[in-house]
């Protein structure tokens, strides 16, 4: 490790979580001023009152007062901001898609029937992508085709009691209305296209490390751009104007009347079957597949799609069915197609099972708050969520427009019977389970537990330890148990799809005791749809004051477009890359040590870019580097959701070779956060014991651990801090009442946490009567500790 000089310096790099932080209260000060970045995301100071960069807090190390140069990476003008920004709410569904592929487990090195299961369950998912692009169009056609241009722009008596009033006779001709229907389907397409093409500029998007640390398994590698997103595009393109093309001549399980509709029936069903066949085989290694879908090529069958929709509106049907108003055939489009998407998820989900099995391997050794979700199997419940939430969405929007519209008498869909039964059947589900865990489960583990050990030992104050105690348990049971129920109540609404599809192919009624379900469940997507479109406003409107679509966004939005294009670009590749430059920018300087800070989910964003840079920088440079993360739901959280991207040794590699310098604040009062670096925690003697990552990369018992100056517990990297935080005399911003989530700044063991990231302080230990050691750099040696 380098030795600290006397003119040694701490650059702090910051890095904000979910919930959108101004520059001022990222930097804990009054204005900042942008330094460098682009439009897209900033790097800000502190500024004096000239707006000029002005020094940040000095940082008390080596006994002495050293400067601190204070920046922070502001990125989610990526993901909100802006009426376009706020409209991406609706492509949730697709970027669900992606999420579930993050979460499936890396298959065993070596195992080729697992690695041929995993290319299988990935060519499912971009099945299934497809399809949701289809159902997605299909419903807008009920809408724009159905309930609009055939309904509403007829002279029907619907039309006369629609709250668009008369239509004027030059609209009522049928091959105009079928034309106003299917345009706003195009324009939405081209969209769409335009959407999924975007790309975040910036220094360049990770790629596999090839540094002087090849060999090294660290985490965040499997982050990078997908090879076949512009195929994937072109494909989903292709594959939403077939759709279109098939509306006006009656869907796709209509049989053709005539010789023209039965060419144009037949040309847009071989464009779907040669898209999800081409979807299923573009993995990353079908180069052969990029070939034959060149720009060109691509280019080429899109305007011939574009031509089959001419063709088909000039030869459509007329807009009636059984004697009333509407487009014949779409409700069978639509049930069909609803069908294959749950065919896809079960297919999807009975495959998982024998992967996680085999993969099983993997995490067999680890304890069982280390292992993946659901034994990693989490990617199924996923998948299912997405695709309920795609058809709730399109049924949601399709009664709320009828509703507007005025027009309650018109028939929509049946499946959208079916789904109304399942929403209302999910509201209520969820509702109660909800409700069993705040009015049973945490309650009776409040009483059953009382006020735990270390709870205790974090404070001395009766009060404090009483509202400490039962913020720990809310917290503990919210992180343990409500991801299992997320995915009850999707697995509890796929089961119920499953049995409804039955009776529908077995053409037997739904019983009438089912009905108040469905009256519920029109309720609630129509509330669906009207909350999403006021949240959808009020984040185009104040995006500052409204940040609940942002963090949606932010977590869906962060991975890139593998198994569903038709999403925003990923913004972790670009955050990934703005950091390692900045961080490599201040490393060129000697003196300088660079500490990557980020709370919350920027915790993640910190750790996969000082994960890059421990794979690419020397010896020199990456003792210089280190990594502070706060309130980070790294363990219980994102390593066991997505076992792919943060496996478990490639995060003790991590430790290793940051030599200890990686830092988490935690709180045991965060139902969000928690403890990132040590587990199975125990308190033996009063001492605070477990298990953790090793600075020799490895992971085994760890030293007691002991109370620092501010009064936090500190176990190998984690830092266990008091909530409510103790009152002080010294010159620093307190805060009042347990925090849980907020204000991880105001502690004190922040600065000490940088100095310790920074290398200027090495852990100590507790001697006999529980006081604190010689903590000052260079001090203590080093101590080799088993592994495990």
């Amino acid at each position: 490790m380098t030795i600290p000089g006397p003119d040694t310096r701490v650059v702090e790099l910051r890095v904000p979580g979910l919930v959108g932080l101004s520059g001022e209260r990222l930097l804990d000060t009054v204005s900042v001023v942008t330094v460098a970045g682009d439009e897209a995301a900033r790097i800000v100071r502190p500024s004096d009152r000239q707006r000029r960069p002005a020094p940040g807090p000095v940082l008390q190390a080596l006994r002495r007062a050293l400067p601190r140069t204070l920046e922070g990476y502001l990125w989610h003008k990526m993901t909100s901001g802006g009426a376009v920004k706020a409209t991406w709410a609706l492509l949730f569904p697709f970027a669900l898609a992606n999420v579930a592929q993050g979460m499936l487990p890396a298959p065993p090195r070596g195992h080729r029937f697992a690695a041929a299961l995993s290319a299988c369950l990935r060519a499912l998912l971009r099945v299934v992508g497809v399809l949701l692009t289809v159902l997605f169009i299909t419903q807008l056609g009920v809408v724009t085709l159905d309930l609009i241009a055939a309904t509403c722009l007829s002279d029907g008596p619907a039309a006369q009691r629609s709250c668009l009033g008369a239509t004027p006779a030059v609209l009522q001709h049928e091959l105009l209305r079928t034309t106003l229907g299917v345009v706003p389907l195009l324009l939405l397409i081209g969209l769409l296209h335009r959407v999924s093409s975007q790309r975040w500029v910036g220094p360049g998007e990770p790629s596999t490390p090839s540094g002087p640390n090849p060999a090294a398994e660290l985490p965040g590698v499997s982050l990078v751009a997908s090879h076949n997103a512009r195929v994937l595009r072109g494909l989903h393109t292709l594959a939403a104007l077939a759709a279109v093309a098939l509306l006006p001549i009656g869907g796709a399980f209509t049989a053709p009347v005539d010789t023209g509709t039965a060419v144009v029936w037949a040309a847009a069903l071989a464009v779907l079957a040669v898209v999800l066949v081409a979807a299923a085989m573009l993995d990353e290694g079908a180069r052969w597949l990029r070939t034959v879908f060149s720009p060109a090529a691509l280019g080429l069958l899109t305007i011939a799609a574009v031509a089959l929709v001419g063709v088909a509106v000039a030869l459509h049907l007329p807009l009636e069915r059984a004697g009333a108003p509407g487009v014949p055939g779409i409700d069978r489009m639509v049930e069909g197609v609803g069908v294959g998407l749950l065919a896809g998820c079960l297919a999807f989900a009975s495959l998982l099972v024998p992967y996680t099995v085999l993969c099983r391997v993997q995490w067999s050794s680890l304890p069982q708050r280390l292992r993946p979700w659901l034994g990693g199997w989490a990617a199924a419940p996923t998948l299912i969520l997405a695709s309920l939430t795609g058809a709730g969405f399109g049924a949601g929007m399709a009664i709320a427009v009828r509703e507007l519209l005025g027009v309650r008498e018109l028939p929509l869909p049946p499946s959208y019977t079916a789904l109304t039964l399942l929403w209302g059947a999910g509201t209520i589900i969820a509702v109660v389970l909800l409700a069993g865990l705040y009015g049973l489960a945490i309650p009776m583990r409040r009483r059953a537990r009382g006020c735990p050990r270390i709870v205790e030992m974090l404070h001395e104050s009766r009060t404090d330890r009483r509202r400490a105690a039962a913020a720990w348990a809310t917290s503990v049971i919210e992180r343990k148990h409500l991801h299992r129920l997320v995915s009850a109540v999707a697995l509890l609404l796929a089961g119920g799809a499953l049995a409804l599809v039955v009776l529908r192919m077995l053409d037997i009624p739904q019983p009438g005791w089912l009905q108040p379900l469905s009256a519920f469940g029109v309720v609630a997507l129509g509330l669906l749809a009207a909350g999403l479109l006021r949240v959808v406003y009020t984040a185009a409107r104040s995006p500052e004051r409204n940040r609940h679509l942002g963090a949606l966004a932010d977590l869906v939005y962060f991975w890139p477009r593998a198994a569903h294009p038709i999403v925003p670009p990923s913004y972790a590749l670009k955050v990934v890359g703005d950091l390692t430059a900045r961080a490599r920018h201040h490393l060129e300087d000697p003196p300088a040590r660079v500490v990557i800070s980020g709370y919350s989910h920027g915790g993640l964003l910190a750790l996969l870019a000082t994960a890059r840079l421990a794979a690419t920088l020397d010896d020199e440079k990456r003792s210089r580097l280190g990594l502070l993360t706060a309130g980070t739901p790294l363990q219980w959280g994102y390593q066991r959701a997505f076992p792919s991207l943060l496996p478990h040794t490639a995060l003790a590699n991590l430790y290793g070779s940051l030599d200890g310098r990686w830092r988490g604040l935690c709180r045991g009062t965060d139902p969000f956060g928690g403890g990132v670096t040590t587990w199975r925690h125990q308190i033996l003697e009063g001492r605070l014991l477990g298990v953790g990552y090793l600075t020799d990369g490895g992971v085994g018992p760890l030293p007691a651990a002991y109370p620092s100056p501010s009064g936090a517990l500190v176990l190998g990297g984690d830092h266990w801090l008091p909530d409510p935080i103790p009152r002080s005399d010294s010159c620093r911003r307190w805060e009042p009442g347990v925090l849980r989530h907020a204000d991880y700044l105001i502690d004190p063991e922040w600065d000490r946490a940088v100095a310790m990231a920074a290398g200027l302080e090495r852990p100590g230990h507790a001697n006999g009567n529980g006081t604190e050691q010689h903590t000052l750099f260079g001090d203590l040696p080093a101590v080799g500790k088993p592994r495990t």
